[in-house]
């Protein structure tokens, strides 16, 4: 898979699924078999265009929504699906100010869009201005996704994030297919866990405002664990937040490693302790829970 920072001069015929997709729930998912099938057809190249940062994030970042998923994620759920050709096209000032007609000009003489593919509320250009009917009055053959629904409601990127905020990990499972996961590479950290008779994998987080934020049963590459994701409140002086997990009876080296946590049920909310002994005592009560949890799990 061909992945662009930039737009190029001029590209082969394709069909080009636009969109934020995070998260790639049922919904992208169906767009994305979509744009597959379709370039496969008409042996044209499969492709998308995604923007980095979230629109949201630039324009109102104080109240953007939780990120789903980081880039990299993005790209491996394409590859998976097969996408040839990735434009992560960066969202700037000059991209938001650009009309509706240059981002047209753009499909049609550089990325030589022969369908386009976009969810029924897409907007582009400038304001928004740009909508589904503007494409198609400007001769492009565009094939708009109509709305997944699952249990009569709209499947999308926000009943996701609502879902992993409640800990509702089945319903977010049904709205990804799959079970939600953060991946990222293990760095080092302060080896306060170790420390306490807890070691602690630290992956690294590529965005800031993950969907959900507490103390979990995981998986870390299918191993069983115990998770907590926030800023360490009874650690003093922790910038920014973490996500730290300890694999039950495992006495390997993860360092360097890009690992995927799959978070499958909830323990409790991130609390701030009297000091390192308390806190001690509650991770020793959070590892028990959770393995009394996959114990629970395998019996089902």
């Amino acid at each position: 898979m061909q992945i662009f920072r930039h737009i190029p001069q001029s590209s082969a015929p394709a069909a080009i699924a636009i969109g934020n997709f995070d998260g790639m729930h049922l919904g992208h998912q169906a767009l994305l078999r979509q744009l597959i099938a379709y370039a496969q057809t008409y042996r044209i190249v499969p492709a998308v265009m995604t923007f980095e940062p979230h629109p949201r994030e630039f324009f109102v970042p104080q109240n953007a929504p939780a990120r789903l998923a980081s880039m990299r994620e993005k790209l491996e759920y394409f590859a998976e699906f097969g996408v040839q050709c990735v434009y992560v096209q960066r969202f700037s000032h000059a991209f938001a100010a650009q009309s509706p007609a240059t981002f047209m000009q753009v499909l049609r003489q550089q990325l030589n869009a022969n369908v386009v593919m976009v969810g029924e509320d897409f907007c582009f250009g400038a304001k928004r201005a740009g909508t589904v009917q503007t494409l198609i009055e400007h001769g492009f053959n565009v094939i708009p996704l109509p709305e997944v629904q699952l249990n009569g409601e709209r499947v999308s990127s926000t009943l996701v994030r609502d879902a992993l905020a409640a800990g509702d990990f089945a319903k977010a499972h049904t709205l990804l297919g799959r079970t939600y996961s953060i991946s990222g590479k293990v760095v080092h950290g302060a080896k306060l866990g170790r420390q306490l008779g807890f070691p602690t994998a630290n992956v690294h987080m590529r965005h800031e405002r993950p969907a959900l934020t507490g103390v979990y049963a995981v998986k870390l590459n299918n191993l069983p664990a115990v998770a907590n994701l926030g800023v360490r409140p009874t650690i003093e002086g922790i910038p920014k937040l973490k996500l730290e997990v300890h694999v039950f009876d495992f006495n390997g080296d993860l360092y360097d490693q890009h690992v995927h946590v799959e978070f499958l049920h909830k323990l409790r909310d991130e609390m701030k302790f009297a000091g390192l002994d308390a806190l001690t005592a509650q991770i020793a009560a959070d590892v028990v829970h959770a393995k009394q949890y996959f114990q629970s799990a395998a019996v089902k």
